[in-house]
């Protein structure tokens, strides 16, 4: 089974605003989509440097590190939950494991 996204809306509304972001966050979704994710560690077979949290939540780098998206993810049920987009400099001003 392939992962849920919920919502590819988030992303749209964020790409609208920061159209620079388009392109890594269409790319992001459909590496996310077509993933089958069982355990944390099996995030790492598509993102190296993505950060694994307390709570099953994972922060991924896009577009160079510039933006980050933070997530909460029901293996299980395979749903990917975004908790947050931003800049670097927004995501340094949240809790991730909180969001």
């Amino acid at each position: 089974m392939t992962m849920r996204i919920l919502a590819r809306s988030t992303l749209r509304e964020y790409w609208q605003e920061h159209p620079e972001t388009e392109e890594a966050l269409k790319a992001w979704y459909a590496d996310v989509r077509n993933a089958n994710w069982k355990k944390p560690t099996d995030l790492r077979s598509i993102y190296a440097t993505v950060s694994l949290l307390k709570g099953d939540r994972a922060v991924f780098n896009i577009k160079g590190n510039q933006y980050r998206i933070v997530v909460k993810i029901n293996y299980a049920k395979s749903l990917v939950f975004i908790r947050f987009i931003g800049t670097h400099a927004a995501y340094d001003r949240i809790d991730a494991e909180t969001i």
